[in-house]
């Protein structure tokens, strides 16, 4: 029986736990992602392999599992050489699990703790009547576990429990019931990722026929086979024929030498889940984000943000102080009347305006239901394009992660917008000149009128008139007068289309900024969120391809 078993092949315990560690790092990287009943079983086997590599591993745990009357506890006593566990006609006859360890109980009580066997039902196979007969077992925990068939729902529950905890499971099987449905479709082909901790008896072989022996054997070898357990060691024992159970004894003294089956256990259940998880995250690779579809999210932003009502009150902002500033004096007081556009939105209209737009929400109109459809459509494009490609599951989280901020965007969008340098913090230089232009022609028809009114006054007092010089035939007061009203009317006229040139040119700067202000609260709520999944992908995959042993 040495070469029986296909695990002969050691398991290297560091490499089985670095295995282990990346299965964990996959389960880290996709939380939140994937849902929990896909990571159900992979969550399972980090728990219990890190549970069972904490305990002994000089002990063995063998289970002893099989239908009703295939004689699964005239084994375990026939093993044992004592009568142990209850044998009888009516059934189920084992309701509990029961267990025995050979040699000293140390390290085997903490195993058994584990797996749940009640103190009353545990029994130590250690005699000094025995001499060294059961040396060569010291360390096997033996488990008779319940009727896996058995009318009682709890029993049944109890194997499938206990079946997910040993290390070695031998499947008891009796010449009435070896074909049956139950064992093959629910059981032994669910252990076809652990052939190397497997091994299959046919018990009861006194009840046949010697010739009929080799027949049975075959037609289940070929069952076997056909739940891919080909390879699996198939014995053929009787409980009344201690000489019948020594090749089934030789086995598990192999398998307690070698003390590897725990970790072919573990290998087992992993290779099962590192399977069932490459269906999660293979084939696909990510598309990425599209430059096309990040346009369009930032064009929606941009609308849904305001930056278009935003850019026109820049524009005229800009005309309303220029004109306030370069216009003729005589009538800049009553613009200044006028609320400045910038102003009324609550947005940074000058230098000292800085603070108050870190805290104040701004006025700028809330955006349609056109606008917000608009941006709605912008986010599943952009996450349906950077999808694309991926396993199931993954698509559906991009989308989530790409709305996961979403009720936060329109606060976040409107305190940048807050924030947005607009270009409007300080006056042209231009405007300053046009305007100690407008001063100075202002300041001319004030010396003409003055000199004009100085002259009449003069005269109805009767006092000695002034000299008037005269530039061609106009007296220089009414020129001063005439020409500093006629040039500061000019000025004004020939700045206005220069102001509306500029104010354009204004707006067209504040909307590049607001835009690309706007382009980065979508890269931070929206598209940094749909990054991480993408990378959580990435570096899941390559977690899972580390699990696998490459």
């Amino acid at each position: 029986m040495r070469g029986a078993f296909r695990g002969d092949q050691r398991v290297d315990v560091n490499a089985l736990v670095a295995r282990l560690e990346a299965v964990r790092r996959f389960l880290g990287l996709v939380d939140g992602y994937l849902p929990d009943n896909q990571l159900g079983a992979a969550h399972t086997l980090i728990e219990r392999a890190g549970a069972r590599l904490a305990l002994s591993r000089n002990h063995t745990v063998v289970a002893l599992a099989g239908a009703t009357g295939s004689g699964k506890s005239s084994l375990f006593n026939a093993l044992a050489r004592m009568g142990l566990s209850p044998v009888g006609v009516r059934r189920p006859t084992t309701g509990a699990t029961h267990a025995c360890v050979w040699g000293p109980p140390d390290g085997g009580t903490q195993l058994l703790d584990w797996i749940g066997v009640l103190p009353r039902h545990r029994f130590v196979r250690e005699s000094v009547l025995d001499g060294d007969d059961e040396s060569a077992l010291h360390g096997l925990v033996l488990l008779d576990l319940p009727d896996f068939d058995s009318v009682q729902r709890s029993h049944q529950l109890e194997v499938d429990r206990l079946l997910g905890l040993v290390d070695l499971v031998v499947w008891v099987v009796d010449p009435q019931k070896y074909a049956d449905c139950v064992i093959h479709t629910s059981y032994l082909r669910e252990f076809h990722r652990h052939r190397d901790v497997t091994l299959v008896v046919l018990n009861q072989t006194d009840r046949l026929p010697p010739a009929e022996l080799p027949r049975v054997l075959a037609d289940l070898r070929r069952l076997l086979d056909a739940d891919g357990l080909d390879g699996v060691p198939l014995l053929a024992t009787t409980a009344v024929e201690p000489d019948s159970i020594a090749g089934l004894r030789e086995a598990l003294e192999h398998t307690v030498a070698e003390r590897q089956a725990a970790l072919r256990r573990l290998r087992g259940d992993l290779e099962a889940a590192v399977t069932d998880l490459a269906e999660l995250v293979e084939p696909g690779e990510p598309s990425g984000l599209n430059d096309a579809t990040v346009v369009a999210l930032n064009r929606a932003l941009a609308g849904t943000a305001g930056v278009p009502a935003v850019a026109d009150a820049v524009e005229t902002a800009y005309r309303h102080r220029g004109a306030a500033t370069t216009g003729w004096p005589l009538v800049r007081g009553w613009r200044r009347l006028r609320p400045d556009p910038l102003r009324r939105l609550h947005l940074p209209h000058g230098p000292d305006d800085a603070a108050e737009s870190l805290v104040a929400a701004t006025s700028v109109p809330d955006p349609t239901a056109t606008q917000r459809s608009a941006l709605g459509l912008a986010i599943r494009s952009v996450a349906d394009r950077a999808g694309a490609g991926l396993p199931a599951s993954w698509p559906a989280a991009v989308t989530a992660a790409a709305r996961s901020r979403l009720a936060d965007l329109p606060d976040a969008l409107d305190t940048e917008i807050a924030r947005a340098d607009l270009g409007m913090g300080r006056r042209p230089l231009w405007w300053r000149l046009v305007g100690g232009l407008q001063w100075l022609v202002t300041a001319t028809a004030m010396v003409g009128l003055g000199w004009l009114v100085l002259g009449y006054a003069l005269r109805a007092l009767g006092l000695p008139e002034l000299d008037h010089p005269t530039v061609g035939a106009v007296p220089l007061p009414t020129g001063l007068l005439l020409g500093g009203l006629l040039a500061g009317l000019l000025v004004a006229a020939l700045t206005r289309p220069a102001l509306r040139w500029a104010a354009r040119r204004a707006r067209r700067r504040a909307e590049q900024r607001l835009t690309a202000t706007v382009a980065d609260v979508g890269a931070a709520y929206v598209l940094a969120p749909m990054r991480a999944v993408l990378s959580s992908y990435t570096e899941a995959r390559q977690a899972l391809w580390d699990a696998t042993g490459h």
